[in-house]
């Protein structure tokens, strides 16, 4: 008998917190002879196929069989590419997807189940985020998720509706846009996106490096690309933060005014090039500094972000702008 769902794990060297979502799996309501699981391994690493063996044959010794397949990927190629490899394998007629360091809720197959029993083609569950003991000022993590309309951490489609708009774009390389584009395709192709907010996974936010909003800048040429596959609704879905970008490209633009003044002589654009560019970056800096306790390392971090940022966030926009030629500035 076929199972009713196939859930879908991309997984990349985190086979701690694998086997604790395949735990969550394994404590589902849903009779086990309903339900599969895909691992797809980016990182084709003998840790993580260890730790799935490991919980395959924990799962036979408490409960019963549960059937758990293992797939490694020959290279890394992304999170969107390691899904389609598994919703293509999938048994079942729904897909469910989340990800390696999520935890359904017992009752997260068998709510979706009732919603897909009355017609439903996707749907999306409700992600609980929790913060960490200490969260990190800079870190903007649950701030994007609470926004987040559609979220491939958790969602479900039927396999013959992604078969109908091809899952998940490759190109998106990374943990990033993905899930929207995938969203864009299903509004253009007029599929219905529910909500099930009874499927609940939750997700505990990692304590974020310092560094990690100008890592995270990279993330700008891929919104590039979700323009130029999506314009109207990249327009329409996805925040655009004009006043915040106008004053990265004013700030970059001013401090290049006044190197290029100094080097001519002239010394009138030079200062005010500079002036321009030490009260824009004055504000970056205060709004980056943390409300509660300042000390000298989050003070010098949050320097250094707000100083960095506007160079790395016009380079990476410009940069998805080339590669994918479009208009995205």
């Amino acid at each position: 008998m076929l199972p009713e769902f196939s859930v879908v794990i991309p997984t990349y060297q985190q086979p701690a917190l694998l086997l604790k979502c395949l735990d969550a799996l394994g404590r589902q309501r849903l009779p086990r002879d309903q339900f599969e699981v895909i691992i797809v391994d980016e990182g084709n690493s003998p840790e993580t196929e260890t730790a799935v063996q490991l919980f395959i044959k924990q799962v036979a010794r408490n409960g019963g069989p549960l059937e758990v397949r293992y797939l490694a990927q020959p290279e890394r190629r992304g999170p969107a590419a390691a899904r389609n490899r598994g919703w293509r394998a999938a048994r079942g007629r729904i897909i469910a997807f989340t990800d390696d360091d999520c935890l359904p809720e017992p009752d997260w197959l068998s709510a979706a189940l009732t919603c897909f029993q009355r017609g439903a083609q996707v749907m999306s569950g409700q992600l609980r985020v929790h913060l960490p003991e200490h969260p990190s000022p800079l870190d903007r993590t649950a701030t994007i998720l609470k926004r987040a309309e559609f979220m491939s951490a958790n969602c479900f489609c039927r396999k013959s509706t992604l078969q109908r708009v091809n899952g998940f774009e490759e190109a998106f390389d990374t943990a990033w846009r993905e899930d929207s584009d995938l969203q864009f395709k299903f509004i253009q192709a007029g599929v219905p996106i529910g909500k099930c907010p009874e499927a609940v996974v939750v997700y505990h936010i990692r304590p974020c490096p310092w560094y990690g909003l100008l890592r995270d800048e990279r993330n700008n040429c891929y919104d590039a690309l979700l323009y130029k596959r999506h314009p109207s609704l990249f327009r329409e879905r996805i925040p655009s933060y004009r006043r915040q970008i106008l004053q990265y490209y004013v700030s970059v633009i001013s401090i290049m005014a006044s190197l290029t003044g100094l080097c001519l002589g002239e010394w009138g654009i030079a200062m005010i090039g500079l002036s321009i560019w030490t009260i824009l970056s004055t504000d970056l800096i205060m709004r980056h500094l943390p409300q509660e306790t300042l000390t000298w390392t989050t003070a010098k971090h949050a320097i250094i972000t707000a100083l960095a940022t506007p160079f790395l966030s016009v380079y990476w926009r410009l940069y998805g702008a080339v590669k994918y030629k479009v208009l995205y500035l």
